[in-house]
Parts: C-alpha cells; sequence; structure tokens
C-alpha cells in the first residue's frame, strides 16, 4: 500500500466497512430484474438481520444468563468497538449464527430489533412503522444542542427505548463537523428555561407531554441539511473572529449539564465511549494532513466538548478510546494548544486536577501493563508520549490559572559571559560550542508569554504532575540522548520536566555535565596537538587548608578571566601535603570549607540572621564585586560537579538565580519580623498617617552598629504614609531590602553562577525550590532508608552480628553524631536529591578484631569497618574516628 492509500485508509469514514453487505445484492442481480418487489423486500429483511446482529453484539440481549457466546449479555463477552461489530455481524448473518430474542429485562430497547419473523401481525408492523417514523426524524440531525438532547431524551424515556438517543448521540459525537457545530454558544437562558433544561419538569400532564413532542417534532424539521448549514455559517467564522484568545463558541456549561443527565445511563455511556474510538483516528488525519485548525478555529471546540465528559478516566477508556484521542490531541498546532491552556486556566482547581488524574491514569495504566527496559523504551509508547504531550496543555493551564507575577524579573546581565578562547579551534575541528543561543525555552511556554517560575502558587500543587511509575521505568541515559538530539521521531521526557520528580531530573542534569567535562577534555587534547602544549584536561586546584579562601579564590578569578571554558571542566582538587587523591571525595572536603570560610560572619561577606538560621547578602561588605563573583562560581561548581554544600539562604535567593525579583511576599522567608510588621501595616484599620506617623524615609543598621538612610521616593523623608499609599510603601520598602541594597553583590554573585551553567538545562529543568533541593541536598535524614540500600563486601552481609550490631548503633546516635558519621562516609553531612534511600553506601570487611579505627573512602561512600569483638567496642571505636576526622591520607 502506497502513502496515498494509507492516507485514504485512515481517512475513511468508518461505515465504510459496511460495504461487503452490497455483494449479496450483486448475487441476486438476475432475481431482481425478474420480481424487483421481492427482491428489495430480501434485501430489506437482511439488513435488519444483520442490524439485530450488530445491536446484538454491542448492546447484548438484556438477560444476564444468556449463553449466546456473540452476545454481549452472555458471559465473557469480550467488548468490542463499532467498526469490528458491524463486520462481525456480517459474519454471523452469512453462517445463521445464533439470534437472541430481547429479554423482558430489555423490554425498553427492544423496539431497536426489528422483527423479521413472518407471522407477525397486522399490529407488530405499525409499531415498527412508527418507530421506523420517529428514526427517520433523528437520522436528520447532524449536530447538537442542549434543548435537543433533552427533547430526544424525553421522548425516548416516554417509550422506555433510549436506543434512537444512543443513535444520534453516536452518529453526532462520532463526526468531527457534526461535534464542531454542536452546543454553540447562544443568548443566555432564561430562569425559567434553565429549570426546564434540567430535568425539573417531571409532573407534567399529558397535554404538557404532548405538547413537548410536538415541538420536538418541529425541531426536528428545523434540523434537515438546509437548516445545518445555515447555522453552520451562522455561528461558524464570524463568531470565531470575535472570540478572544481565551474562548470558544462552545457553551461550556450547557455540554457539562447534558454529560451529567446522560452519563448516568449506562447505554447512553457506552455510545460516547464507541464515539470516542471513531472519532479520534479522523480528527488525527485532519489535524495531521489537512491543516483544517487554520481553517476553521472551531474546530477546537470538540476537544473542550470530549475533555468535559468525566468519566474519560474509567477503565473502558483506558485500552483504546482515550489513547487514540490523546494522539489526535497531541497533534493540534501550537496556537490551538495555547488556545486550550488559557481557555482551561479559567477552570477551578477540581476541574483541573480531573483532567491531571484522566492523563495520568492512562501513563499510570500503560507503564504498568508493559514491561519498559533499555531495548523496550517507553519513550516509543505513543498513548505514553501523546498522554504526556496533552498533559503539558494541563500544566500551563494550572500555571495561568494560578497566582503570576510576570513583572518582577531581574534584568539581564549588562556583560556577556566571555565565551572561550578555544572557540576558533572548536569551529575548526567542527566542535561548534552547543546552545550559543541560550538555555532551550519550551514553545508552548513562549506561546503563552509565560514562564514556570511566574508562578507563585498554581491551581494544583506541582507536585500531582510528577508520575512515579513514568520515573521507575525511563531509561535516562536515552532520554537526555533524544533530549539533545531533538529529532521530531524521538520524544524526550525532558521536554516535558513537569512529568519528572527530582531525582530523574538531576540524573538528566548529572548526564549532561559529565559529557560537558568529556568534551572539554577531548577539545583539550585536540588544542595540544595542534598548538604543541601541553595543557591540562581537568580543572586542578591545589590549595592549602590554611589558606583555602586565598588559594581557590585567586586561581578561579584567574580561570574566569583567562579561560572560563575551563570552568567546564571536570575539578580536580589537591589538598597541598596530603596523599588524597581527587575520585570526588576530596572535592567534596574542598567545597565544605570553603562554603565555612566564605559565610563566616567575620568576613562580613554575609549577614546571619539567629531567627532563620539563614544567610543574606551585606549591602555594607567592603568586600569587591569580584569576591561575590567567585563565590558565584564556586556555587556553579557545586553543582556542575554533583557536590552538595552546606548552604543556608532563604528561597528569594534562587527565585532571582532563576530571573525573578524579590517581593514584598518572599520577606516572609527572608526576614519574618519585617514581613510581619509590613503586613499589620496593610491591615491597619486606623489612620495610619496620625497614629504610626512614618514617612517614605527607611534607616539600615552597618556592620558597625551606624544607621543608613535611604528614600524610598525623592524626598521620602517629607513624605507621610496615609491607608491611601501605604500598599505602594510596603512595596517599595521589598523591593528595596530584597533587589536595589544588595544590587551589586547579587549581580556579581549571579554572574559567577552563570559562568558555570549558563549551557546547563537547569534552569530550563528546574524551579527554584528543586535548585535549592540540587545545592543544598535534603534536610531529611532518614537512615532506615540508608540501611535498606546498602551494599556489603569483602565477607559481610545484612545478616553479620557486625552489621547488625552496626545498625543498632548508628540509630542510637543523636542527630548531630549522625551527620558526623554521615560527614565521615560521604564527605557531606546532607542527603543526596531524593533521600538518603539513593545514597549507594557500601560496608567492607576490613580485616579481624583490632584497634585500629574505621576508614572510609568517601570518593565513593565506601566503610571499611574491620570485625570488632564487641558492640562496646564497636561503638567507642566508630564515635572516635567521625569525632576526629579530618584530612586524606593514602591506605
Amino acid at each position: 500500500m502506497n502513502s496515498d492509500e494509507k492516507e485514504d485508509c485512515e481517512c475513511a469514514p468508518p461505515q465504510a466497512q459496511l460495504s461487503p453487505a452490497r455483494g449479496d445484492a450483486r448475487e441476486n442481480e438476475e432475481s431482481e430484474n425478474e420480481n424487483p418487489e421481492a427482491s428489495r423486500m430480501k434485501r430489506a429483511a437482511a439488513k435488519h438481520l444483520i442490524e439485530r446482529y450488530y445491536h446484538q453484539l454491542t448492546e447484548g440481549c438484556g438477560n444476564e444468563s444468556c449463553s449466546n457466546s456473540w452476545c454481549a449479555s452472555s458471559l465473557g463477552f469480550s467488548r468490542m468497538d463499532n467498526n469490528a461489530a458491524a463486520v462481525k455481524a456480517l459474519e454471523l448473518y452469512k453462517v445463521n449464527a445464533k439470534l437472541c430474542d430481547p429479554h423482558p429485562s430489555k423490554k425498553g430497547t427492544a423496539s431497536t430489533y426489528l422483527e423479521t419473523h413472518g407471522n407477525q401481525d397486522g399490529n407488530s408492523k405499525m409499531n415498527n412503522k412508527d418507530n421506523h417514523s420517529v428514526r427517520d426524524n433523528f437520522k436528520e440531525i447532524t449536530y447538537l444542542t442542549e434543548e435537543k438532547v433533552y427533547e430526544i431524551l424525553d421522548i425516548c424515556g416516554e417509550k422506555e427505548d433510549y436506543s434512537p438517543l444512543i443513535r444520534v448521540i453516536g452518529r453526532v459525537f462520532s463526526s468531527a463537523e457534526g461535534l464542531v457545530q454542536s452546543f454553540r454558544r447562544s443568548k443566555p437562558h432564561t430562569k425559567e428555561e434553565l429549570k426546564s433544561l434540567q430535568g425539573k419538569d417531571e409532573d407534567k400532564d399529558e397535554d404538557e407531554k404532548e405538547a413537548a413532542a410536538a415541538c420536538s417534532a418541529v425541531a426536528m424539521e428545523e434540523d434537515s441539511p438546509s437548516a445545518s448549514s445555515s447555522s453552520s455559517s451562522r455561528l461558524g467564522d464570524g463568531e470565531a473572529q470575535k472570540l478572544g484568545p481565551d474562548e470558544v463558541s462552545v457553551d461550556i456549561e450547557a455540554v457539562r449539564r447534558m454529560y451529567e443527565r446522560l452519563l448516568s445511563n449506562e447505554k447512553i455511556e457506552a455510545a460516547f465511549l464507541n464515539a470516542l474510538v471513531y472519532l479520534s483516528p479522523n480528527v488525527e488525519c485532519d489535524l495531521t494532513y489537512h491543516n483544517v485548525y487554520s481553517r476553521d478555529p472551531n474546530y477546537l471546540n470538540l476537544f473542550v466538548i470530549v475533555m468535559e465528559n468525566s468519566n474519560l478516566h474509567s477503565p473502558e477508556y483506558l485500552e483504546i478510546a482515550l489513547p487514540q484521542f490523546c494522539k489526535a490531541m497531541s497533534k493540534l498546532p501550537l496556537a490551538a494548544q495555547a488556545k486550550l491552556a488559557r481557555l482551561w486556566s479559567h477552570y477551578t482547581a477540581e476541574q483541573i486536577r480531573r483532567m491531571v488524574e484522566t492523563f495520568q491514569q492512562l501513563i499510570t495504566y500503560k507503564v504498568i501493563s508493559n514491561e519498559f527496559n533499555s531495548r523496550n523504551l517507553v519513550n516509543d509508547d505513543d498513548a505514553v508520549v501523546a498522554a504526556t504531550k496533552c498533559l503539558k496543555m494541563v500544566y500551563y493551564a494550572n500555571v495561568l490559572g494560578g497566582d503570576l507575577d510576570v513583572e518582577h524579573n531581574e534584568e539581564e546581565d549588562e556583560e556577556p559571559i566571555p565565551e572561550s578562547s578555544e572557540l576558533t579551534l572548536q569551529e575548526l575541528l567542527g566542535e561548534e560550542r552547543r546552545n550559543k543561543k541560550g538555555p532551550r525555552v519550551d514553545p508552548l511556554e513562549t506561546e503563552l508569554g509565560i514562564r514556570t517560575n511566574d508562578c507563585r502558587r498554581p491551581l494544583v500543587p506541582f507536585e500531582e504532575f510528577i508520575n512515579e511509575p513514568l520515573n521507575e521505568v525511563l531509561e535516562m541515559d536515552k532520554d537526555y540522548t533524544f533530549f539533545k538530539v531533538e529529532t521530531e521521531n524521538k520524544f524526550s521526557f525532558m521536554t516535558c520536566p513537569f512529568i519528572l520528580n527530582a531525582v530523574t531530573k538531576n540524573l538528566g542534569l548529572y548526564y549532561d555535565n559529565r559529557i560537558r567535562m568529556y568534551s572539554e577534555r577531548r577539545i583539550t587534547v585536540l588544542y595540544s596537538l595542534v598548538q604543541g602544549q601541553q595543557l591540562n584536561p581537568y580543572l586542578r586546584l591545589k590549595v592549602r587548608r590554611d589558606h583555602i579562601i586565598d588559594d581557590a579564590l585567586v586561581r578561579l578569578e584567574m580561570i574566569a578571566m583567562e579561560n572560563p571554558a575551563d570552568l567546564k571542566k571536570q575539578l580536580y582538587v589537591e589538598f597541598e601535603g596530603e596523599q588524597g587523591v581527587d575520585e570526588g571525595g576530596v572535592s567534596k572536603e574542598f567545597f565544605q570549607l570553603v562554603v565555612e570560610e566564605i559565610f563566616n560572619p567575620d568576613i562580613g561577606m554575609f549577614t546571619y540572621e539567629e531567627r532563620t538560621r539563614l544567610f543574606w547578602f551585606n549591602s555594607s561588605s567592603f568586600e569587591n564585586e569580584g569576591q561575590y563573583t567567585l563565590i558565584g562560581i564556586v556555587l556553579g561548581l557545586a553543582i556542575y560537579n554533583n557536590c552538595i554544600l552546606d548552604v543556608h539562604f532563604p528561597m528569594v535567593v534562587y527565585r532571582k538565580l532563576m530571573g525573578k525579583k524579590g517581593t514584598f511576599r518572599d520577606l516572609a522567608d527572608a526576614n519574618p519580623v519585617l514581613h510581619q510588621s509590613l503586613k499589620e501595616l496593610l491591615e491597619y484599620e486606623g489612620s495610619v498617617e496620625d497614629d504610626m506617623m512614618i514617612t517614605f524615609q527607611i534607616s539600615q543598621t552597618d556592620l558597625f552598629g551606624n544607621a543608613l538612610m535611604y528614600n524610598l521616593r525623592e524626598n521620602g523623608d517629607k513624605i507621610p504614609v496615609t491607608n491611601d499609599n501605604r500598599k505602594e510603601f510596603v512595596s517599595q520598602y521589598a523591593d528595596y531590602i530584597l533587589n536595589k541594597s544588595v544590587e551589586k553583590q547579587f549581580k556579581a554573585f549571579r554572574r559567577g553562577f552563570h559562568m558555570v551553567t549558563n549551557e546547563s538545562p537547569l534552569k530550563y529543568l528546574f524551579r527554584p525550590e528543586e535548585i535549592e533541593l540540587l545545592i543544598c541536598g535534603s534536610r531529611n535524614l532518614d537512615f532506615l532508608a540508608l540501611e535498606e540500600t546498602t551494599e556489603y563486601d569483602g565477607g559481610y552481609n545484612k545478616d553479620s552480628r557486625i552489621i547488625k550490631e552496626f545498625w543498632e548503633t548508628l540509630h542510637s546516635f543523636g542527630e548531630e553524631q549522625k551527620r558526623l558519621f554521615l560527614q565521615f562516609t560521604t564527605g557531606t553531612d546532607r542527603a543526596p536529591v531524593g533521600g538518603l534511600g539513593k545514597l549507594k553506601m557500601i560496608i567492607a570487611k576490613n580485616g579481624p578484631d583490632t584497634d585500629r579505627l574505621p576508614t572510609s573512602h568517601t570518593c565513593f561512600n565506601v566503610l571499611l569497618l574491620p570485625e570488632y569483638s564487641s558492640k562496646e567496642k564497636l561503638r567507642e571505636r566508630l564515635l572516635k574516628a567521625i569525632t576526629y576526622a579530618k584530612g586524606f591520607g593514602m591506605l
């Protein structure tokens, strides 16, 4: 089959598969010529039988104990979609298979089975004729309104036969054209109309029912193709042009009321399900090949209507209907996705959560029902990928609908970060630097004009978008490759970071950093060959413990000025006079010592808040900007080299690093006492000017206790704060404390940080709170989780006596002693991203009982533990080791 034929097949209407029935007519062509009337009756009888088989396969006979294997009511019957049922009905007719009679319990739907037996009496024929007349009217309906649905529902309720409504729903909801025209907005309903639409007219007398039926008949006549055409014109392009960027022409409230009334009926619910199976492939074809949305923006109505179905997450939809619909929805052009996101941003948190749960359930169902591994990647599962793309639209709707702050953005660095002096050589070698245009930005984010960091508080917590089962099966090395290559036929979940947890994203960042290190190393080797100079492939720092700040910062300053690209090499630290070889552990201690020195209040670069135990930039520091730049470099190097720092900044620092200025709300974390005072000022019910007598001049105290005055406005000391301008005063006060007073220091700090991370996907993947976790690690130390994941070597196992005594001893330690143990074993007293359960620690046997202390390889998180003779000796030796541990040596 060539591509054109394949496209035709994909776009073909489902009814096409009933075409084999025409063969019967051709076989009897000769008899038709002889007796046309008899031939017509035979064809009609065959058609009626096939229709009965079809309904038997899709609806069943209603007998719960039915034994017919080809009846939907029988136990063990595998439900099939309408398309397959139509084909199977034809096969059953040809072999004259068993045909069930409607069970008494299904009396209301018995009229759907057209009687074809020869012994029908006149009354039966009359009833069939009446049914045909009703169905003929319904066949003219090409789109639905709320009123039409309720009219048909009332008629079906009177006859206790809902099959006509099921057919109408099946026809309209399986047709993209019909669904797009359905439930259009019109003039607002009056209270009386809404009352009747909501089914509160149950006590009507017989005359009113007859009048309603008459009105219904008139409505059916108006549903002729010509009426439909005029309606389409009335509600089509003209209305679409008047709609705002977050508006659609569909009456969403009407759709919700319709679903609420109809979904309680199981048979009607099945009609929605089967129609969606029909609809989705054709919609996917329209969007992929026919560019239908650009021609008719109202095409978006289709997705709005389907997504209002509150049963989409039910098991019946997960197998076929919802995956196909997600595939179609994922084909929407960027402008359509943005419009859906804007529309959904006006929904309530519960409505957003329902959509999140719908897509999350599909992803989880597909993940747990398949065995994904390195050979069978979850990235290749179309349903999971499509659902993730759909979830992205809901994610940005969640951001847009939340508490946004799009105004307070940090200014970009005035000076661009200097390029590497090796750039020309790289281009010569075909190694042009990646991401020269800056960090990646999501296209939908650009289209909407917002960033995730603009959202203070989303409608639904970000954590609800993370899918843990997906994170467990995701092969991050492969996913990272797809992320960097950016091919159309391979999807990377790193392009949808909201679905990934911090551990998975950290792994992606680790791969990015390592690959960049290897690239710099390779470039250095090639550079050495071309230039004939011996260059170091590592960022080598040789420092003295007693002068660690002077040695480290001077060396880093030289590198930052001469060749910033060297900062992206792998860090290699050597302590002068010590034998330790840096495989990661020496670097960990280096960072810890540097941080201890930098944040020493005696140096005066940062101030320490006793109440919050947090550091803040010292606005009156005597240190120059270069010193803050170097501190930013150290912070960036820690992330780049996967080291955790014992840094205590308020969250506003990480928000500022991600491009957002500090505001009054950030003071709650950075300076809670000042925040509370300003909050009381805003809430004060008396006269602010008369009672408080404050002006737009504020004072600060420097390191020496001297008061420094600052005018928030020109001549601020002469402008009183009143009830009218107090909001402006509070805003400017917070802006001064968090931004203006430390502007020079923070800009230098941020510049140093970006020297290392400017090419990293850090900003794309992580939110500010995740950046803090990345730099500082987890403060929650769960040693039971560490015990579960620890491995043993050298003859030890989890059942060894010494191992059991070791864990009993460790669990009995206090909080400070546990931190010392972590510091001794891993080089840091903080848990990695994801907690101690993600730390791979090894306890290895280091000989028989001895007086020697335990030792460790911090580079590899290995504890070398002798087999001490008693628990008391183990405790005494271990405490001495972790308390007095300092420095490195060769064992």
